[in-house]
């Protein structure tokens, strides 16, 4: 997506410099993936921030009531700058452009792993491990995802790296050798 990239890369990256000035970058980043994550259970709140209907004093309105007590003044000021400049319907993607950008300047890997059932903490910290080893950083964020159709076992994925241990697929190699 280079084009959406070319709009939300500036306002991404100006959020990041105003939290690196005030001395505010992790507790932004917390904030920014709790948002995140309130937009993913809640698409009637994203689709009611993009809608063309809704004015952009109303759609500030909303900002303000339901994000005034959960995020810091320099969120809540950037997200009704977005509103202002109509670009509150690209939360999500600006949200996302930032994390990568943190990640990039932080080198932080993003590693997701998908398992068939929840991940115990001994078994995210083994996964981790591995992880860091192939990735060769110190530094890791893991994303869990649940599959059940892995039927057991995981994928992990960083970059371009994948580490398929599942037994789907497993199962799916058994197949085709005793095919041939």
């Amino acid at each position: 997506m280079p084009l959406l990239n070319s709009v939300t890369t500036p306002y991404a990256e100006a959020l990041l410099q105003v939290v690196n000035e005030n001395s505010q970058t992790e507790e932004m980043v917390s904030e920014v993936k709790e948002l995140l994550e309130l937009l993913n259970d809640s698409p009637e709140l994203e689709k009611a921030l993009s809608s063309p209907i809704l004015e952009t004093e109303a759609k500030k309105k909303i900002i303000i009531e339901i994000f005034s007590n959960k995020v810091n003044s320099s969120l809540l000021n950037f997200l009704k700058l977005l509103a202002d400049r109509q670009r509150i319907g690209i939360l999500t993607s600006i949200l996302n452009r930032f994390l990568e950008i943190y990640r990039e300047n932080s080198n932080i890997a993003l590693a997701t792993v998908t398992s068939a059932v929840e991940l115990t903490d001994e078994q995210k910290g083994l996964i981790t491990q591995k992880i860091v080893n192939i990735a060769g950083t110190e530094k890791l964020e893991l994303v869990t995802k649940i599959d059940p159709s892995l039927i057991g076992g995981f994928v992990a994925s960083v970059g371009s790296k994948v580490i398929d241990a599942s037994l789907a697929s497993q199962i799916r190699k058994l197949g085709l050798s005793l095919s041939k």
